[in-house]
């Protein structure tokens, strides 16, 4: 059972291309969960207009999750356009680079009500061998680190990353740098193909803003 608490922070994983079912999660949920979270399943099937569907359905904050990672002007375009249908959050790969994450911060300055810029540290579902075939010699936690300072410095609001880096990430970037945190199981929960995980209350306790949650919710063990 996932407490009231845990919920008015969770970002509920939307993980299906059927806009129907969504738009169903959304409406049985969104007194109980902070935001709703969509990624490359429903904007692919739908477009980004699918952003306004979710909000008509109740969801007041949308959460698109397509982790952008392109040349600046690229990125930039992507990002303005996410903007104008009034997106709540969005995510870049940090390993995009400086100029990158720059030229996305400078392409919301204008919006009324810009999008929150969140950089991909390294997916949960990576561990130190992952990124030592991939050439990067660092450990993930020190790797974490390093971009979400990079996040920092180019003007981001947070970083994604996984729940056993919030506590030292906190102890660099204090609040209100953001820090969001997938790879959350309740107790007793398999994690799939999540490789650093942990409990939802160890993620709040440790320093985690919000915390994302898909299977766990919509797919509860009896």
């Amino acid at each position: 059972m996932i407490s009231e608490t845990v919920l008015a922070r969770t970002i509920l994983a939307l993980d299906t291309p059927n806009l129907g079912q969504a738009c169903d999660w959304v409406q049985q949920y969104r007194d109980q969960v902070y935001a709703f979270k969509i990624g490359g399943a429903l904007t692919l099937a739908h477009g980004l207009p699918i952003v306004r569907t979710l909000r008509e359905a109740g969801a007041e904050r949308v959460f698109v999750d397509l982790k952008f990672h392109d040349i600046p002007h690229g990125v930039a375009l992507a990002v303005r356009q996410a903007a104008e249908f009034g997106v709540w959050m969005l995510t870049l790969h940090i390993a995009g680079g400086a100029e990158m994450l720059r030229a996305a911060r400078a392409a919301v300055e204008a919006v009324p009500k810009p999008p929150l810029l969140m950089g991909v540290t390294v997916l949960t579902s990576l561990d130190a061998a992952a990124l030592r075939a991939m050439g990067i010699p660092r450990t993930p936690r020190a790797q974490v680190v390093r971009l979400a300072h990079l996040a920092k410095e180019a003007g981001l609001n947070g970083v994604i990353a996984s729940p056993r880096e919030a506590r030292l990430l906190r102890k660099h970037l204090p609040p209100p740098f953001l820090i969001v945190t997938p790879g959350v199981r309740p107790a007793g929960f398999d994690t799939d193909d999540q490789k650093r995980t942990a409990t939802p209350e160890q993620a709040l306790r440790w320093g985690a803003d919000y915390i994302v949650m898909g299977r766990a919710i919509l797919q509860p063990k009896e």
